[in-house]
């Protein structure tokens, strides 16, 4: 059972995601399959800046509604930026980098969200 305040913070960090055009994100709900968190957020962006700049602005939104990062990895390279909330982890990827390491596939027991079932 995924706890309200994951909901919250997926929802606030889709929406920072999405302010920075971030592409073709994916929620999934891993709840059921693993202890790490309730959700995997992924994204892409298509250069180094704005990977870090998606990561600036779901690091500063999350903190607003007092959330802080357990743990932030990859942000100088900006390939793979991982992004730990305990509840939900973001992953911020560049193009090349996504297709390599294909969370979506590796993580297919969890289930595909819609941003919209985040509201409910």
């Amino acid at each position: 059972m995924v706890e309200k305040n994951s909901k919250e913070m997926a929802k606030i960090a889709v929406a920072a995601l999405e302010e920075k055009k971030a592409k073709d994100i994916k929620i999934l709900d891993i709840s059921g399959v693993s202890v790490l968190a309730d959700y995997f957020i992924i994204a892409s962006g298509s250069n180094r800046n704005q990977v870090q700049a998606m990561a600036d602005e779901a690091q500063e939104k999350l903190y607003k509604a007092g959330y802080e990062a357990k743990q932030v990895e990859g942000y100088q390279t900006a390939n793979w930026i991982l992004m730990d909330y305990q509840d939900i982890i973001v992953h911020i990827f560049d193009e090349e980098n996504r297709l390599f390491y294909d969370l979506e596939r590796i993580w297919r027991d969890g289930s595909l969200v819609e941003k919209a079932d985040l509201e409910a």
